[in-house]
């Protein structure tokens, strides 16, 4: 089922912000990073399963064990060529304030004037999470480094964040994975790797492309 966003001024207002912001070019001084989570369960096989032989193929069985289920975090920086990602058991307010804060203390960011943290709408996404956290005080510290852009509401799609997850689901996460541990290590050999040759996303859509597709009045938002 589609969920058809309703391309108001605010539609528009926060669609070119973060279009903007893909468009200039890479720099290290105030990075763009896109964030977003998705949960992974784990599943253990039940039993043994049966394996290859000469002329005969490995054997699953069916039936498995439910351990639960993690949350992973991903911020990747599409120009960068740089990721992370983190396995936690949940994704609560606490949650995403303590992997904003690590992030911001990583040497590679440690530095930057500015942060800027692509982001959907999801309730924990603001900056009420780190001041619920960390109190105001600490939590003016970290935030006046960092700039939460939010893309539209209904429009997740503009954030790359879930570009880089669906190529995680892809290489790292099929199948079966029965415990935490084996999740983070899957997760960090992917990671590794990707950063190794400093993998990118080839970001194409345009403020042009928003007017074509969507047909909202030129005029009507700068």
């Amino acid at each position: 089922m589609w969920c058809i966003p309703k391309v108001d001024d605010a539609f528009v207002r926060r669609m070119n912000d973060v279009l903007d912001l893909y468009a200039k070019p890479y720099d290290p001084g105030e990075p763009v990073i896109c964030f977003d989570e998705k949960s992974k369960q784990l599943l253990a096989d039940a039993g043994a399963g049966v394996p290859c032989a000469a002329g005969a193929p490995a054997r699953r069985d069916y039936e498995y064990t439910r351990n639960g289920t993690r949350n992973i975090f991903i911020a990747v920086e599409p120009k960068g060529g740089y990721r992370e990602a983190t396995v936690t058991e949940r994704r609560t307010k606490k949650d995403f304030a303590l992997e904003i804060d690590r992030l911001a203390a990583l040497p590679r960011y440690r530095r930057a004037a500015k942060i800027h943290f692509v982001l959907d709408n999801l309730n924990t996404h603001f900056e009420a999470s780190a001041i619920a956290t960390f109190g105001k005080k600490r939590a003016h510290t970290l935030l006046r480094r960092i700039v939460f852009h939010h893309t539209p509401l209904h429009a997740s799609w503009l954030n790359m964040a879930e570009i880089e997850l669906s190529i995680l689901s892809r290489q790292a996460l099929r199948g079966r994975i029965g415990t935490a541990a084996l999740l983070s290590e899957r997760i960090g050999r992917w990671q590794e790797g990707r950063n190794t040759r400093s993998a990118t996303i080839q970001w194409k859509f345009t403020r042009d492309d928003a007017r074509r597709v969507f047909k909202y009045d030129i005029g009507a938002q700068n």
